[in-house]
């Protein structure tokens, strides 16, 4: 298992599939945003390929994301491909689920073991004001569609925004009593230039006063163990509750120290951290007939180049790349 300069175990590979998305959340892009043509995405061949390389030199954990993953037309033989090779430990989506309900069975047919989430309201208003372009209604449906087709545990991930939805949290957590969902809050961060990165900083809601909100309200949590380490959601229980509730604070409270993850953009670069600028450029390789072995070594160098954090709090983040070409 490859281990970066600062001696952490880098094993988890997050794979952007497209920087499109059919939603507009406003943190995330601007509703005129402009996506790479599909023709300079990575194929599913070399995505294959940057994935077998990766299980070589000791990575067993990867999650497709976008922007929207499932706009890709060949999502099916990404999954299949990627299911296909042994080594793989964990083969995850994080989604809108907007298009879920016509394929949540064929990706659990595909491989695909579980997918996380993106909604940020139970309430229909606010989802509209804050995911522009999205209905409650379309979200929630393709959420049931997961659940039945095995796509478990659900995990869903909200991000709070004030507002917006810093008064929606309560209901969101609620939901954990009930089901045996993973509910999870996340701060904004501020990547990029321009509105999305101002609206960011202006409308940033601390954790720490997300989970005040949510004990008032419902009563004390209580904090559970890690699964691991590297973990970046701290998960605590509702008492008597069935589901856990997570809060994933990159400013607030920082886990740059136990990160194991590297990222893989659409157009083929490892980006090394996801608030620095720092990338390496595989697709060259791969379209120079570069093999397994010339990935694997760019590979272990983007880990032995990664940086030790981000740099939040001295009021720097990434310039060259909004959230949805980076896939969180």
């Amino acid at each position: 298992m490859p281990k970066d300069s600062f001696g952490r175990e880098i094993d988890y590979l997050r794979i952007s599939l497209i920087d499109a998305c059919n939603l507009r959340c406003v943190y995330c892009m601007p509703e005129h945003a402009r996506f790479a043509p599909l023709k300079e995405l990575l194929t599913p061949t070399q995505i294959e390929m940057v994935a077998r390389a990766a299980v070589t030199v000791g990575y067993r954990k990867f999650r497709l994301t976008g922007g929207e993953p499932t706009l890709r037309p060949d999502l099916l033989e990404i999954v299949e491909r990627l299911a296909a090779i042994s080594g793989v430990g964990d083969l995850a989506m994080t989604t809108n689920a907007v298009s879920l309900p016509k394929l949540a069975r064929r990706l659990k047919q595909a491989g695909l073991k579980r997918v996380n989430v993106h909604l940020d309201s139970l309430n229909a208003h606010t989802v509209g004001q804050q995911m522009k372009w999205a209905t409650f209604e379309d979200i929630w449906a393709g959420i049931m569609a997961a659940e039945e087709a095995g796509l478990t545990p659900i995990k869903l991930n909200a991000v709070v925004a004030a507002g917006f939805n810093e008064g929606d949290v309560i209901d969101l957590a609620r939901l954990t009593i009930e089901r045996d969902w993973h509910v999870r809050f996340i701060e904004l961060m501020p990547l990029g230039t321009g509105e999305c990165a101002r609206l960011s900083i202006q409308r940033y809601v601390s954790n720490i006063e997300t989970r005040r909100r949510i004990e008032v309200a419902l009563g004390r949590l209580i904090e559970l163990p890690p699964a691991s380490l590297a973990d970046e959601s701290r998960n605590y229980r509702l008492p008597n509750a069935r589901g856990v509730i997570g809060f994933i604070s990159p400013v607030s409270e920082p886990y740059c120290g136990n990160c194991n993850r590297m990222r893989l953009t659409a157009d083929g670069k490892f980006h090394l951290c996801l608030l620095n600028d720092d990338e390496l450029d595989v697709k060259a390789a791969l379209m120079n007939g570069g093999g397994e072995e010339k990935v694997a070594q760019i590979l272990l160098k983007a880990v032995a180049l990664k940086p030790t954090g981000h740099h939040l709090l001295q009021g720097r983040s990434t310039k060259d790349r909004l959230m949805h070409q980076l896939g969180g």
